[in-house]
């Protein structure tokens, strides 16, 4: 009987922990609107084509970005409703994006499917509508100034991250050493990361700094026609 209770105990208590813990990840979990800063991810679209390729992957959204004579360089990926620890996702499952905005940001994002996913993963949580988040994108781009070395790129260019890193910041006046974080897969530079608050302005994410690539170099596949 002693044994008994003393199990029924501790798992009560071990109960209570659960859901004292899940209620402080949930006081704002996935709520659209709060949250602490945005990051805005640049994809370096040769590096993502050429590992499509190596996967044998030949979805829409591959082909939208890969298959055309367009020469992509970084492109937009995403701009990601972020917490000063973990993110919100999905917040609103059953949000719809209208064709018309998804096609107005083809230039920046090249794959519809692109388009739509960051919307219903990322955009809902913004607490913006629509059209709101993707112009916030657009203004969110434009507020970031490309390295001149990487916009034409005509060959493989062999980098460190912190080269990257560095271009990226003395291409952009303001941009703090911790708001920038260049991600790779295992050979290629796969992002850069840069952090924002609501205003749009640089703020520094250490722990988006933290995830940044460890390796010495990686290479930057060129741009189709640079």
């Amino acid at each position: 009987m002693l044994v008994r209770l003393g199990a029924l105990v501790f798992t009560a208590l071990i109960g209570a922990s659960a859901t004292t813990g899940a209620s402080a990840q949930d006081r704002r979990q996935n709520t659209p609107g709060e949250f602490d800063f945005y990051v805005l991810s640049l994809s370096w679209s040769p590096s993502f084509c050429e590992d499509a390729a190596e996967r044998g992957n030949g979805g829409r959204s591959q082909q939208a970005q890969c298959g055309g004579s367009r020469p992509f360089s970084f492109v937009v990926h995403g701009l990601w409703p972020q917490y000063d620890h973990g993110f919100p996702e999905y917040c609103d499952r059953d949000s719809w994006l209208d064709r018309n905005v998804m096609t107005s940001m083809l230039d920046l994002m090249p794959a519809p499917g692109l388009i739509f996913n960051e919307w219903k993963k990322h955009g809902t949580c913004s607490g913006l509508g629509p059209r709101g988040y993707f112009e916030t994108i657009r203004k969110a781009r434009a507020a970031v100034k490309i390295p001149p070395e990487f916009i034409d790129l005509a060959d493989p260019k062999t980098v460190s991250p912190d080269d990257v890193e560095n271009a990226f910041i003395k291409a952009n006046p303001g941009l703090p050493a911790n708001a920038i974080a260049v991600t790779c897969n295992r050979t290629r530079l796969s992002e850069v990361r840069i952090c924002m608050g609501k205003d749009l302005h640089f703020r520094g994410c250490d722990e988006i700094d933290r995830r940044a690539c460890q390796r010495d170099q990686v290479t930057m596949p060129p741009v189709r026609g640079g």
